[in-house]
């Protein structure tokens, strides 16, 4: 089992694919787009509940901070393609949950990751 990582527009630091709600799709859904555009993720699939959430302050272009709560799902990945919507803002790579958790900032998606082994243990091997 695998996590893909992009890197923020603004900071580049590492973080999960995320976005905001869609109108006219599922929050799984909107996952899977936004997974699309930030990533280059494709023909892959979502489970209509999330693992879990997590909360952190979005820095608006004003400067503002606004606080978003952030549903995590986890995606079978079929395939990623090099072309994607912002493939020249973002880098990406594959990690282990131990790995991803070190390396994003929020403590409530660190413990997510943590737990995806015991989450998917029949996962727990494949890379």
């Amino acid at each position: 089992m695998e996590v893909l990582l992009v890197t923020s527009r603004g900071t580049g630091r590492w973080i999960i694919p995320k976005g905001w709600p869609i109108n006219g799709l599922q929050t799984s859904e909107a996952a899977l787009q936004e997974a699309w555009e930030e990533a280059g993720v494709r023909n892959s699939k979502a489970p209509s509940e999330p693992i879990g959430t997590y909360s952190y302050d979005k820095v608006m272009r004003a400067g503002l901070p606004v606080p978003v709560e952030t549903l995590v799902y986890p995606v079978d990945v079929k395939e990623t393609s090099y072309d994607f919507p912002e493939a020249h803002e973002r880098q990406r790579k594959w990690v282990s949950p131990e790995a991803a958790a070190d390396l994003v900032r929020e403590g409530e998606l660190k413990d997510i990751l943590r737990q995806m082994t015991n989450l998917f243990p029949e996962n727990a091997q494949q890379g």
